[in-house]
């Protein structure tokens, strides 16, 4: 069995949260990094995520703006689409 290089790393949130209370109790992320082999800009992103918002989901760490924005993406393929089926259905109701 070969490991695949181009595979990211899967960590617990256990673990990234242990990685943050080490951040919260002095520890400096550069050291941390060292210590645990990962990247220190990896060290800071789980700190501020879970500052952030106590969770290490990415959905739960959009801004407010980014998560509207998507509302609004979603909101107008679904009308896109009632706006297909309605001329659909003129399109048949003319015929008859």
């Amino acid at each position: 069995m070969s490991s695949n290089p181009n595979r990211t790393k899967r960590y617990t949130d256990e673990f990234k949260l242990n990685i943050v209370k080490l951040t919260e109790q002095g520890k400096g992320s550069l050291e941390i990094s060292k210590e645990f082999n990962i990247a220190r800009s990896t060290v800071e992103k789980w700190k501020n995520d879970y500052l952030n918002s106590k969770s290490f989901k990415a959905k739960d760490n959009k801004s407010n703006e980014v998560k509207e924005l998507e509302a609004l993406i979603k909101e107008n393929k679904r009308l896109k689409m009632e706006n297909d089926i309605l001329k659909q259905a003129a399109l048949i109701l003319g015929q008859k």
